[in-house]
């Protein structure tokens, strides 16, 4: 794992047998805890050495402008950078004044363990000083999942070879020196010290800081308490300054004589609350964390994780580092959601800074189908975030002269701060995302309290979006016109396929719901001409197709640019952005990840079978794969057209984008999507789960699994309507089964079923179809199979 050999392949856990600093800042992202509210790289306890320190609370970050050098109308003046807040998990170690470094002295052994089922991250080291003195150290840490606001550590030090005096400082720090950022330097200036020092306080064994961003105008505070343990030498004293907050522990130790500390942190933040306000809320939610006390906190934590393995797992069996990547994957996705309680989940979640910490597209088409059928709450609370920032993306419509709502492509608050308005405004397929994130939400939870609210506020708006933005031509067939798709290899484009079927499915959306709550769409406005009109714009949506190749165009000519010279392009020259210029890569067919497959994944009642099979072998040849975005919906497609070898291929992929640094970016942030994609590759690709509307009925879930020969079984569990739905997939048979709720139909492979919690549903699983194995660019072959790079089309039976 991370492509070195200290990582072994284990179940249900993480594990790192050896410290191994080329790799620290990897190491970091990997192993970091995180609720939703709180994040906590996975630094060492001690602070040093780091690749990234990293402390983070969901929302808190400061803005810099975005100069431009020829201005324009409707660019956006700020940009938005998440910012590493007070370091709580710092503690510090001393033997017999020698600072515990691991770069200095001996280390003798060095272990850490994320295990997926506690939540808990361990330790152990044994270290020798510089002097000489051996000590074993062990530390647990956890951000709890029940005390939002809470995370804690326990941290032990017992000398081995004889006695010792050790000191312990456990610290608040806030505005850590943090390494240089090679890149923009305005953003570098923009989170260089960002906090501004408001109030400092030691007093026994409790600490507290509360600072402000200088420009976003944030206020944060942090506040610790301990228990310590110790001989009856043991003694502390506490210090502040500004930017520290220290407890300092001393004591003189002997073999089979340990000193342990317990640390409980409290964060809160707010952009309104006053001094005193956010200094009592770290102060009482640290006080109930030290009422609950440590233990009462583990088993909290795995109370909670207990219920969401029951309703999440996926067994797989026949590849050991599968099972272990998507119970990893699973396990962070619920760390960037489980508590952000009405705020975005980032793309690098809350475990690094990569993007900036911003949220994307991505939340609402990876991260969020993913929850919907494991942690619809976590859902909801997401989807009410995109619903708390209406008021900033329907000023943004008007400032574009569009009605509706536009939401920002990134952003932290709500404001977009996208510089780049080709593959930033130009962008607009996030609000139909959005809007069928809300749809999926809906049907699944069957949460009708929230589709008359925030969901039917989202989907009017956002249909209102595309009818402003679209037209009818004189023949009334409706385009939209200069826009962007998901491959940001092509952009202002004609008719992008994905964009229109997904503003198709975003229109009749909006026009059924408003029909179902007609009273609460009368309140925004909505009549029955409008739902006319919107009902109109998708029956007359533009759908690009080349009726001589036979395939769907990506957008309208776009089969006609000349295509990209792959074999001229050395490998060194991926990815293509960082080679080549935007000018280049908009007029040739390449394609930076999946668009018009992505599109037959979302929308798959929009084409045939031989039409899905004919568009997956053309842009297969034209995607490069810069994104790691692609590889887990090209592994859905795959498995649906029958290359089950392609799609174990691209599961793998997905499924060790961090695990084995796959982008080489990994030490800024864990890609959250790409997790959710290992979700997506076994359970909507291996386990061909889609919605279908069968009849005009409403929306059934449907599946039509098949397993590659790799795997001999895939096991999930899903979350509908309050029924707990459990598939179990083997080589030849399906067996359905409820284990909790009321009888549910489902479609097997087309047919409907009925699953009832008395007895499984065993039915066959029909053999693929055979077609030539489709062909990648050269060089872009995933791995696993580069090794036929030069080999001709392969036939799978």
């Amino acid at each position: 794992m991370i492509t070195h050999p200290s990582f072994t392949v284990e179940p249900w856990c993480l594990r790192e047998t050896e410290l191994n600093l080329d790799v620290l800042a990897q190491s970091e992202s990997v192993f970091a805890l995180s609720n939703g509210h709180i994040g906590w790289r996975g630094n060492l306890d001690e602070g040093e050495p780091h690749g990234l320190p990293g402390a983070y609370l969901n929302g808190v970050h400061e803005i810099h402008p975005l100069p431009y050098a020829e201005a324009g109308y409707g660019y956006p003046e700020s940009g938005q950078t998440m910012i590493n807040v007070t370091d709580g998990k710092i503690i510090r170690l001393l033997v017999d004044d020698h600072p515990c470094d691991l770069r200095y002295g001996q280390l003798l052994a060095h272990e850490r363990v994320l295990d997926f089922r506690t939540g808990l991250l361990s330790r152990t080291a044994r270290w020798t000083s510089p002097g000489g003195r051996t000590v074993r150290i062990t530390a647990r840490r956890l951000v709890s999942f029940t005390q939002r606001a809470v995370a804690a550590v326990v941290y032990e030090v017992e000398p081995v070879d004889g006695p010792a005096s050790v000191a312990v400082q456990s610290e608040l720090v806030a505005n850590e020196q943090l390494p240089h950022f090679e890149g923009d330097p305005r953003v570098a200036a923009a989170t260089e010290s960002p906090l501004v020092a408001e109030e400092h306080f030691a007093q026994d064994t409790r600490l507290r800081l509360v600072h402000r961003t200088a420009r976003s105008g944030l206020r944060v505070g942090a506040a610790a308490d301990h228990l310590v343990e110790g001989p009856d030498s043991t003694r502390w004293t506490a210090h502040s300054e500004p930017d520290v907050s220290r407890l300092t522990v001393t004591a003189d130790l002997v073999p089979g004589q340990p000193l342990r500390l317990v640390k409980f942190v409290a964060y809160g933040w707010s952009g309104e609350r006053s001094l005193p306000a956010v200094h009592d809320q770290v102060d009482g939610a640290v006080a109930a964390a030290v009422g609950t006390g440590w233990d009462g906190l583990v088993a909290a934590q795995r109370e909670y994780l207990d219920r969401f393995w029951a309703g999440a797992d996926v067994e797989v069996e026949g590849d050991a580092q599968i099972q272990q990547a998507v119970r990893f994957a699973l396990f962070h996705v619920l760390q960037a959601a489980a508590r952000g309680e009405n705020r975005a989940i980032p793309a690098k979640g809350l475990t690094g800074t990569g993007y900036d910490g911003h949220s994307f597209w991505d939340t609402e088409s990876y991260v969020l189908p993913l929850l919907t059928f494991t942690a619809p709450e976590a859902v909801a609370s997401a989807l009410r975030w995109r619903h708390s920032t209406l008021p900033a993306a329907r000023e943004r419509a008007r400032q574009l002269g569009l009605a509706g709502a536009t939401f920002p492509w990134r952003t932290i608050d709500g404001a977009e701060c996208s510089a780049y308005w080709p593959a930033g405004t130009a962008a607009f397929h996030i609000n139909a995302d959005i809007a069928m994130a809300t749809a999926r939400y809906v049907m699944v939870s069957g949460d009708e309290d929230f589709e008359r609210e925030e969901g039917l506020h989202l989907l009017v708006d956002t249909a209102r979006l595309w009818r402003s933005l679209g037209h009818h031509d004189a023949e009334g067939v409706f385009h939209i016109d200069g826009v962007t798709g998901p491959d940001e290899y092509s952009a202002i484009a004609r008719d992008n396929l994905y964009t229109n079927l997904m503003a198709r499915q975003n229109l009749l959306a909006a026009a059924d719901t408003a029909t179902r709550h007609a009273d609460r769409a009368a309140e925004l406005g909505v009549d029955d001409e409008e739902t006319a009109a919107w009902r109109d714009a998708a029956a007359r949506m533009a759908v690009p197709y080349n009726d001589a190749l036979g395939v769907h165009e990506q957008s309208a000519g776009f089969t006609h640019f000349q295509r990209w010279d792959f074999d001229a392009t050395p490998p060194e020259h991926y990815p293509l952005l960082l080679h080549y210029p935007y000018f280049d890569l908009y007029r040739k067919q390449v394609v930076k990840q999946a668009d018009v497959v992505l599109a037959m994944m979302e929308c798959p009642n929009a084409f045939t079978e031989e039409e899905k099979a004919r568009n997956f072998a053309y842009y297969e040849a034209l995607t490069v794969r810069d994104s790691s975005l692609s590889a887990s919906c090209q592994a859905v497609l795959a498995a649906e057209t029958g290359h089950l070898r392609l799609a174990y291929a691209y599961l793998n992929e997905a499924a060790l984008m961090d695990l084995n640094d796959l982008e080489h970016n990994t030490r800024d942030g864990l890609h959250v999507a790409s997790l959710a994609g290992t979700w997506i590759a076994l359970v909507a690709g291996l386990g061909g789960m889609r919605r279908h509307t069968v009849d005009d009925s409403p929306d059934l879930l449907g599946f039509s699994p098949r397993l590659p020969e790799a795997l001999s079984r895939v096991a999930f569990t899903v979350l509908v309507g309050g029924r707990r739905l459990k598939v179990d997939v083997g080589r030849t048979q399906v067996s359905y089964q409820l284990v909790e709720g009321e009888p549910l139909v489902v479609l097997h492979c087309g047919e409907p079923t009925t699953v009832t919690a008395d007895a499984a549903v065993n039915r066959p699983i029909p053999i693929p179809p055979s077609r030539p194995e489709p062909q990648q660019p050269r060089g872009r072959r995933p791995e696993g199979l580069a090794a036929h790079e030069d080999a001709g089309p392969q036939t799978e039976g």
